[in-house]
């Protein structure tokens, strides 16, 4: 167990910085590329653990896959190139790859088990799991495949139209997968928009996806062709810093090539709406998503509500937006946000906790929290619980605390940013 100490930022956060790659958009070029006929290059992949756990299933499914550092090349053979694998698929922590890849295993002829960390061992699968078996696929796992370890055996699968009780992109994805190599058409409709990169990526390996609203859907039988993908900035790896440069005092931050995605750009709005000196600059669109460079300044901030369809566009960025809000005149609400329940922690409940080690004045809810904000805040000893986004989101806060804050398990930081600490470092010099 890793941790780590941060202190109060007395000359300010100054400089320009580049997050890393992409968590989702990183995933997706892997799998898609892995499943392609011909050669994949992905530019700006994400060298973290999460989409390393891609990397390494795919590998074990039979994909050739080399790696420069943020330079990964994928030889793919199409979806028959994917064999069995000898031995049992590690995700690792990564939902994104145990949720995904059942969409694509619940096509192939063979059988293949999938298991993760304990954290993994305790996120909902049937959410993807039901709808695949409605499909065709035979799945099962603990709590009747609700629970990793899940053992998939794949084969002839049907489209369906599937309405989505929750906007998540993950769900989704699973069955757009499985719906490409079924019989029919396959369809989704979510309550809310979800993020749509696999869409968007999709399109760029040549397959056609139409879409209607809320409503998507994709033909069987398509296939896809090797593309080059250049993954974008992290918005919620920027997110953080974003964060940081508002709150903390004589800050001025540029972040270089974010991506700007309409589904995941919740956090812009809600910077705007709280009165944040926040510039957009350099709008181009890159591999099918939009990017830009981001300039924050420290700001005089306040409370506002949070909910609605906004919520699906920041569900990631919550912890931190916690730690924004704590910094703003007034009361912030965040609403509508049950999702957070079964993330890599119960983010509302370990948000909640541990903003109250540093003093802020925090109450969970059902569906989110209330922030009090224009509080100062304490040093304190903190714990990630294993959970990457609450681990930097603790230390966002401690940029700003009378007195140090000790992170405990921060290695879990590694999952998506694994130069998080020497950003800071840098940011401070």
């Amino acid at each position: 167990m890793t941790t780590n100490t941060i202190n109060a930022v007395k000359q300010g956060l100054n400089g320009t910085i580049r997050v890393p790659g992409d968590k989702s958009i990183s995933h997706r070029a892997v799998m898609f590329g892995a499943i392609a006929d011909g050669v994949t290059t992905v530019e700006g992949f994400l060298n973290g653990e999460d989409c390393l756990s891609t990397i390494a299933c795919f590998k074990k499914l039979g994909v050739n896959i080399t790696q420069d550092e943020e330079r990964v090349k994928i030889e793919g053979k199409g979806w028959d190139g994917l064999v069995e694998p000898s031995n049992i698929l590690d995700v690792g922590n990564s939902g994104t790859t145990t949720r995904l890849m059942l969409g694509i295993l619940a096509t192939r002829p063979f059988h293949s088990v999938m298991i993760g960390d304990d954290s993994i061992a305790k996120r909902p699968m049937s959410r993807v799991v039901d709808p695949l078996r409605e499909m065709g696929a035979e799945i099962d796992g603990r709590a009747n495949g609700n629970f990793t370890p899940l053992s998939v055996r794949g084969g002839s699968t049907k489209g369906i139209d599937f309405t989505s009780k929750v906007a998540s992109a993950q769900v989704k994805s699973a069955i757009l997968l499985a719906g490409l190599q079924s019989a029919g058409t396959t369809s989704v409709t979510e309550p809310a928009l979800s993020r749509d990169h696999t869409e968007r990526m999709l399109e760029a390996y040549g397959v056609k996806v139409k879409r209607e609203g809320l409503k998507v859907s994709v033909k069987g039988g398509q296939s896809l062709k090797a593309s080059h993908i250049v993954v974008p900035g992290d918005i919620s790896s920027a997110a953080f810093f974003l964060v940081a440069g508002a709150i903390v005092p004589n800050s001025q931050i540029t972040l270089t090539g974010v991506g700007l995605n309409p589904t995941r750009s919740g956090i812009i709005d809600v910077l705007q709406k709280m009165g944040a000196s926040l510039t957009v600059s350099n709008e181009k669109v890159v591999s099918g998503e939009p990017i830009a460079d981001l300039t924050i300044e420290t700001s005089s901030l306040k409370g506002i509500e949070i909910g609605g369809d906004l919520i699906p566009r920041l569900i990631d960025e919550i912890p931190v937006i916690a730690v924004l809000a704590s910094q703003a005149e007034g009361k912030t609400v965040i609403k509508d946000a049950e999702e957070l329940k079964v993330k890599e922690t119960n983010r509302i409940d370990t948000v909640v906790s541990e903003l109250k080690r540093l003093g802020a004045s925090i109450e969970a809810t059902e569906d989110g929290m209330i922030i009090e904000g224009s509080g100062s805040l304490k040093g304190a000893t903190v714990n990630s619980y294993g959970d990457h986004r609450i681990g930097m989101a603790m230390a966002i806060a401690g940029l700003i605390t009378e007195g140090q804050v000790d992170i405990e398990r921060s290695e879990a930081i590694a999952v998506s940013y694994p130069s998080f600490f020497e950003h800071i470092d840098r940011l401070t010099k």
